[in-house]
């Protein structure tokens, strides 16, 4: 069970295990693009390349789909970023239990957006964590966890990426490790923290934080939704930024010269280094300073 690219990593991974996947449960079709194009889910679409049975149902507590799903009376019921809670009465299918994948180190950052906040939050180090699933939303028992570093500058886009990998390689060893008895189930130990799922509106910048708040932030809006502020009446997206030593008013361009573009915070300075403009395609800061006529301490973002 498993929706976006997320998840695919770990599908190959079954694939190249040469596990027998009975079944791929992903969400329906969904229209995107400015062309509305009904598409797949990337996870549907790895798994009918490899000639396996996909279901899309638009509910999941129904009897009728927990019936399908018994009839193939299966070992294990993989899930990875599949966007849905599952019912108890399919969580007591598998007869090894059900198996997700997490992409934190539990209990820290429950919930639907672990990896942005993560990076929100200014972590030095994050992982993946391979639970038994109960009822409750990232609740269920460790079974095997792996850590990684988060690299200085790393957006939400590359670290899903390499924890997406490191996911799909810890299910491996997870599988292995309860077949042949060497994993039990540990009940998570620790403060839980949460990552609640991200709306469009949770990327409008306060200037009012500090510069190394914001530059945390705008790592982890990146690619969506998006660290965004508002100058001389347009948005601008900001892709890249650092935080630098000095002093300014919050929101106040404080250096528009030399290639430089720093915006005044609570605390420190905003070096923006890459930004988008409404309507534009994606530049450097420089690029953006080009083309404008800005004067430092006059302007200001809000």
């Amino acid at each position: 069970m498993g929706t976006p690219d997320f998840a695919v990593p770990a599908l190959r991974a079954l694939i190249d295990e040469k596990e027998d996947i009975a079944l791929v449960v992903t969400q329906p079709d969904k229209v995107k693009g400015r062309g509305h194009v009904l598409s797949p889910p990337p996870v549907k679409e790895l798994a009918l390349l490899h000639g396996i049975r996909v279901a899309q149902p638009a509910k999941i507590r129904t009897t009728e789909f927990c019936a399908e799903l018994a009839a193939y009376k299966p070992e294990f019921i993989i899930v990875v970023a599949f966007g849905r809670i599952l019912p108890k009465n399919i969580l007591d299918l598998p007869a090894r239990g059900c198996v997700n994948v997490h992409g934190s180190l539990l209990p820290k950052y429950r919930g639907a957006a672990p990896i942005q906040w993560a990076l929100i939050r200014g972590e030095k180090v994050t992982g993946v964590t391979a639970m038994l699933m109960d009822e409750g939303m990232d609740t269920g028992d460790v079974l095997l966890q792996s850590a990684i570093a988060i690299d200085d500058g790393e957006t939400a886009g590359s670290l899903f990426g390499r924890l997406a990998e490191l996911g799909a390689a810890t299910l491996v060893d997870t599988i292995k490790g309860l077949r042949n008895g060497v994993l039990r189930p540990i009940p998570q130990a620790g403060e839980p923290t949460f990552a609640p799922v991200l709306k469009k509106d949770d990327g409008i910048i306060d200037w009012w934080r500090s510069a190394s708040d914001l530059a945390y932030f705008v790592r982890g809006m990146n690619p969506w939704p998006c660290a965004v502020t508002r100058l001389g009446g347009g948005s601008i997206k900001i892709l890249r930024a650092r935080a630098v030593a000095g002093r300014g008013e919050p929101g106040r361009l404080e250096k528009a010269s030399g290639g430089v573009l720093a915006v005044g915070t609570q605390d420190g300075l905003l070096m923006i280094e890459e930004l988008q403009p409404e309507g534009k395609k994606a530049m450097t800061a420089a690029a953006f300073l080009a083309g404008r006529r800005l004067k430092e301490g006059d302007e200001k973002f809000s």
